[in-house]
C-alpha cells in the first residue's frame, strides 16, 4: 500500500486516504492491517501498533469528521456538533509517548494514542486562524493540504503526483495546438 504525506499535517493525511471523493473514491483503509501500515509510515506516530475492526471504525469515522470539519472551515460554515462531538473525543485519549535511543525518538503507544495525536493535530489545525487550508487543484484530486508557501499560491496538494501530471498535460495541450 502507498501512503502520500504530502498535506502538512497528519489529519489531513488521513483524510486522504480516502481518494478521489468525488468520482470513483478508492479506501486505502479497507482493513485493520491497512490502518497499521499507514500509522507505522506517518513519522508522527508510534512505531508499531496493532487494530482490530472496531479501531478501524474509530479511525474512519475520525477521518471523515475531520473532513467535514475541514470543509466547513474552508467554506466558513459553522462546525455541525456530530463531527465536533467525534474529534474532541478521539483528541481525549492518551498520547503516544517518545522514547529517545542512539537511532533517535521513537513513540510508543496503541492505535487510540496516534489516532488521539492525530485528532489534537486537527483541533490545532482548525482552530488556527492563520492556516490556508486548501483543495487540490487537479481535478480528480480531493486532497486537502496546508498551503505554507510565500504568498498562500500553491496550488497542488504535492508537486510530484498532481502537479507534474497538470503541467505535463498542458504541455501537451499546448503543443497540440502550436502550429
Amino acid at each position: 500500500m502507498h501512503f502520500a504525506f504530502v498535506s502538512g499535517n497528519p489529519a489531513l493525511d488521513l483524510i486522504a486516504t480516502l481518494e478521489s471523493r468525488r468520482d470513483q473514491p478508492r479506501d486505502l483503509l479497507a482493513t485493520p492491517a491497512d490502518l497499521e501500515q499507514w500509522v507505522l509510515a506517518c513519522d508522527e506516530l508510534p512505531d508499531d501498533v496493532t487494530a482490530d475492526p472496531a479501531d478501524l471504525d474509530c479511525a474512519l469515522r475520525l477521518r471523515e469528521a475531520i473532513h467535514r470539519l475541514a470543509l466547513d472551515r474552508m467554506r466558513e460554515r459553522p462546525y455541525t456538533a456530530s463531527e465536533l462531538g467525534i474529534l474532541n473525543s478521539a483528541a481525549a485519549g492518551a498520547l503516544p509517548t517518545p522514547r529517545l535511543s542512539d537511532e533517535g525518538v521513537h513513540l510508543t503507544g496503541d492505535l487510540r494514542s496516534a489516532l488521539a495525536h492525530v485528532a489534537r493535530r486537527a483541533i490545532s489545525m482548525l482552530a488556527d486562524p492563520h492556516t490556508s487550508l486548501k483543495e487540490c487543484g487537479r481535478t480528480t484530486c480531493t486532497r486537502l493540504y496546508l498551503d505554507r508557501s510565500r504568498g498562500t499560491r500553491r496550488t497542488w496538494c504535492g508537486m510530484q503526483a498532481c502537479g507534474n501530471r497538470v503541467k505535463a498535460a498542458a504541455y501537451r495541450a499546448r503543443k497540440q495546438t502550436a502550429p
